[in-house]
């Protein structure tokens, strides 16, 4: 396949994901020093790393972008189901305070960080549901726009007591954490009644189903993070668990079409499992801690054969380029619409 003349224009948020992955598997990792010793964090050390130099490249090559082709950007941020990936960039802020935390401690780099993510973070979720009161049409709350990717600017905010704890903002912490709590079931709702009224999201965005995953195994991780009881923590890994297994009945039809960015759903909230697993497998008996490590090596490699995949997409010109990643079919429609 030959290379799209203008690849930066298809440069969407989304790709923002990528350091999302990274960036939960190097906490996974972290998590998983006390069964595994230095070798885990010298890997949680490297994927942190890596997930960091992906964001600086991203986000400059988001800011050109951005210059070239405002538009494209525009068109993104206007889009029933592409405005979502804009919560990307705000949660990879939060990751990367996160694994700095967790690597070094706090520290004024870690500090910033995690100010302009989590505020970043509660303008994108006041600004994504603000759509909903639109009275433009196409910009209010209709049942297309109702998918998973959501999940990214509604429940992202659960995120902040991640970093902020070990930071000394534990009352803002629990602010914003209250923030994603109260929308979690409010979207699980719409989801339903979406799936309900006009089926299934896209082909296209089958694999971000595994977002559901996410929220509750980073409430799981933020509540004990604020010194919740770990019985807490315990439902909240068995609402995950759930997720996991209703997520993987689209598994195959997920993964038998051309590889997109959309793929990344899969990425974090594998991670974000895996840690919270590893996280009470140090309260757990053994057979736990087995399960804790092989949710992580699956966590491990999911994301190796999405990196390799996106590397690959890369070189062969089939990604940066058009494709339905965001049409607004239901699943086993015939109608062509794209995004």
């Amino acid at each position: 396949m030959s290379h799209h003349p203008t690849p930066l224009k298809f440069l969407m948020p989304g790709w923002f994901a990528i350091v999302m992955g990274l960036s939960g598997l190097a906490l996974a990792w972290q998590r998983a020093t006390p069964f595994m010793g230095d070798t885990a964090g010298a890997g949680a050390l490297v994927l942190g790393a890596l997930a960091a130099g992906i964001f600086v490249l991203l986000a400059g090559l988001s800011l050109l972008r951005w210059q070239r082709y405002p538009q494209a950007l525009a068109e993104d941020l206007k889009h029933p189901v592409r405005h979502a990936f804009a919560a990307a960039v705000p949660v990879s802020l939060i990751l990367l305070a996160t694994v700095a935390v967790a690597a070094g401690g706090a520290s004024p780099l870690a500090d910033g960080l995690w100010w302009a993510g989590a505020a970043l973070q509660l303008v994108v979720t006041v600004w994504a549901l603000g759509r909903w009161l639109s009275p433009v049409k196409g910009l209010g709350l209709v049942w297309p726009s109702i998918t998973p990717v959501l999940f990214i600017p509604v429940v992202g905010n659960v995120l902040v007591p991640l970093a902020g704890v070990p930071l000394g903002h534990d009352s803002w912490s629990a602010a914003q954490l209250g923030i994603g709590v109260l929308l979690w079931p409010v979207l699980l709702t719409l989801l339903a009644v979406r799936i309900a009224t006009t089926g299934l999201w896209p082909q296209r965005l089958l694999p971000t189903t595994f977002i559901t995953i996410a929220p509750p195994a980073v409430i799981g991780l933020a509540l004990l993070q604020l010194g919740a009881p770990l019985l807490l923590g315990w439902a909240l890994w068995g609402m995950a668990l759930f997720f996991l297994l209703w997520s993987g009945l689209v598994f195959k039809r997920s993964v038998s079409q051309p590889f997109g960015v959309a793929f990344w759903g899969l990425s974090f909230p594998l991670a974000a499992l895996a840690a919270l697993t590893l996280r009470l497998a140090v309260e757990a008996v053994p057979a736990f801690q087995t399960l804790a490590t092989l949710v992580l090596a699956l966590a491990t490699l999911v994301i190796a054969a999405l990196v390799l995949a996106t590397v690959k997409g890369l070189r062969d010109g089939s990604l940066l380029a058009p494709e339905p990643i965001a049409t607004l079919t239901p699943v086993g429609s015939t109608d062509p619409a794209r995004p």
